[in-house]
């Protein structure tokens, strides 16, 4: 399995007790059933390896794992400080309008009256907001992923449509 076949629902911060569990901070696309998980991806290196779940407990944003063959604290800070990846087919689709981080990089970003501004570099979270990274010429622009700048999204075009207040670009 490798990481374009997956999506990253968060990563292992470090050991938790003495039996090998570990804490892992969840990503804002992590299911919503996270609990019903038998078993995932663990990033080593530029491997994705599989581990199956004994046990989870989530708490917000936060979760508490004890992994099979993962017994010790030793082992368990091992795998710290690694991303945590599920399949893409597991991933539930996306409603009409919405879409995840992740699928949209690489979206042609078009203005309504600039025309392209360019490509969607990444999607930033921050403060509980999306803004779009796009880069313009070798520059990067920064778009709020909210109304009233986002017209639309077209999945099958990998085309994003906005209308920007005029002189935003000059910022």
């Amino acid at each position: 399995m490798t990481q374009s076949d997956c999506y990253k629902i968060g990563y292992i911060i470090k050991p938790h007790g003495l039996k090998g569990q570990v804490t892992i901070a969840l990503e804002p696309d992590a299911p919503a059933d996270f609990e019903s998980i038998n078993s995932l991806f663990i990033e080593t290196g530029e491997k994705l390896l599989p581990y199956f779940i004994e046990n989870i407990s989530v708490k917000g944003n936060r979760a508490f794992l004890k992994l099979e063959e993962v017994d010790t604290p030793e082992q368990a800070k091992q795998i710290s400080r690694s991303g945590i990846f599920l399949p893409l087919e597991t991933r539930p689709k996306s409603g009409r309008g919405e879409f995840y981080d992740d699928e949209v990089i690489g979206f042609e970003v078009v203005d309504s009256q600039v025309g392209s501004i360019g490509k969607v570099a990444e999607v930033v979270r921050t403060a509980g907001n999306r803004i779009l990274s796009v880069v313009q010429d070798e520059r990067e622009v920064l778009i709020p992923l909210n109304a009233p700048f986002i017209d639309s999204v077209n999945k099958g075009k990998r085309r994003i449509s906005i209308t920007l207040p005029e002189g935003y670009l000059e910022i």
